[in-house]
């Protein structure tokens, strides 16, 4: 599995697109992040933007796949995910100062055969079956110190499918991510 490499400074280009097109959203205006010079922004790459306020989540969207340069998708995932996460509210002005971003810069998924490779707190997983999928990225099972058996089953639980779906043919996927956020990349 292998992602863009990002340094630092790619990381802080990233949150810095991600404030810019909430803001422009915010704002009611159209937002276009400029073409950055590191050629590892402009690597197809999947996302997740996750906003948080007050340590509880307030947003999160991204995509799996790879379509675009990562620093567009950075853009696009972060105006999801404050103003068309159906589990929230659109974000207001009031809120602003208290939300922490943070990105998930996702390798390509891979299929696999056996549950037991999945490693928690490494892997992401896509688990789908019958028109049906759920995601959760690698954080979510370190976050909440689940197993691997425990990390499945809620993946099926999110997928809409019996929790034990993973263990009777339901199509698992694995994707390492690349994660930061405003708390641990200093400005």
């Amino acid at each position: 599995m292998a992602g863009p490499e990002l340094g630092q400074q790619a990381q802080r280009i990233l949150l810095r697109i991600a404030r810019a097109a909430i803001r422009a959203g915010l704002d009611g205006v159209s937002y276009r992040p400029p073409v950055p010079e590191d050629p590892a922004l402009a690597t197809a790459a999947g996302a997740f933007v996750t906003l948080h306020a007050a340590g509880s989540l307030r947003g999160c969207i991204g995509t799996l796949e790879g379509t675009r340069p990562l620093y567009q998708t950075v853009a696009e995932m972060a105006r999801s995910a404050a103003f068309r996460d159906p589990r929230f509210p659109p974000l207001t002005d009031q809120e602003w100062g208290d939300i922490r971003v943070e990105i998930s810069a996702l390798t390509p998924l891979e299929d696999i055969d056996d549950p037991q490779l999945v490693q928690v707190g490494r892997h992401g997983v896509v688990i789908s079956q019958g028109g049906r999928r759920g995601v959760l990225l690698p954080q979510v099972a370190a976050q909440y110190g689940w197993d691997r058996e425990t990390f499945l089953a809620r993946t099926c639980d999110k997928a809409g499918l019996p929790a034990d779906a993973w263990r009777r043919g339901a199509s698992i996927q694995v994707f390492e991510a690349r994660v930061f956020g405003e708390v641990d990349t200093p400005e």
